[in-house]
């Protein structure tokens, strides 16, 4: 296989999530590859902040200013990107929220609603808009950013782990939906060193437990990310679909 069916030149990525860690990784690495990128996130200037730094590789970039957990922002997100592009080839579904409840009687309804509308419900809208119209345009991929508290699940995250076992399930139902043109699948990522856990995932005690429990024996560097993403994105995975793959670093 060559590796030109790795490459992005003449696609356009959309993605959640964008301004910051593994999204901003991704943003940098579709670039890289040759894609024009769309960054969303709440925050107006991070994106503005990210996009540039898409710009210095040489490709087009937009900043979008999305709340993904509020579907009338979420359509107005994708009618802003079609129109700056006039296509979306890549989706990808980042955008994350994982707070730390005292136990599940102290998790107020508040907070579990938001959690669920940012991990769940904003990715079933924004699959639904774009899925549909990449059908309609001939093809294009879907990503979901998972994680691996969806299927090791504690206490202190329940409603967080909830919503990432379902965003697992929403990848195989959308890849059967939109197929056999789009393909769906979804990466159910471990733990990586970002500016959100770098308070836990650089302490000792985290440390001490990856040496001893991850076959890799530490956490990840955003960019190690990139790899899984352009092969999903890219036509190298054109016989993958509603697929979730673990990248953790060797998690039992």
């Amino acid at each position: 296989m060559s590796l030109e069916r790795f490459a992005l030149t003449g696609k356009t990525a959309l993605i959640t999530g964008g301004s910051r860690g593994l999204g901003r990784a991704m943003a940098l690495g579709f670039a890289a590859a040759g894609a024009d990128v769309a960054i969303a996130s709440r925050k107006a200037d991070a994106c503005d902040k990210a996009a540039a730094e898409v710009r210095q590789l040489g490709r087009a970039a937009s900043a979008h200013a999305c709340h993904v957990g509020r579907w009338e922002e979420i359509d107005r997100l994708v009618d802003a990107v079609y129109q700056r592009f006039g296509q979306i080839d890549i989706l990808v579904n980042n955008a994350g929220l994982s707070p730390i409840a005292p136990s599940s009687l102290e998790t107020p309804e508040e907070l579990y609603d938001k959690v669920f509308a940012v991990n769940l419900k904003g990715p079933f809208r924004l699959s639904a808009l774009v899925g549909t119209r990449m059908a309609a345009a001939g093809g294009g991929s879907i990503i979901n950013v998972s994680s691996t508290g969806s299927i090791r699940p504690t206490p202190d995250i329940a409603p967080y782990a909830a919503a990432k076992a379902g965003l697992n399930t929403l990848t195989v139902a959308m890849a059967h939906e939109f197929g056999p043109t789009v393909r769906v699948n979804c990466i159910m990522a471990g733990p990586f060193h970002t500016d959100i856990s770098k308070a836990w995932s650089r302490s000792e005690g985290f440390t001490a437990h990856a040496k001893r429990a991850f076959a890799l024996g530490r956490a990840g560097e955003p960019d190690e990310i990139v790899g899984t993403a352009i092969y999903l994105a890219s036509d190298a995975s054109s016989f993958t679909s509603g697929t979730v793959i673990r990248v953790d670093g060797g998690l039992p």
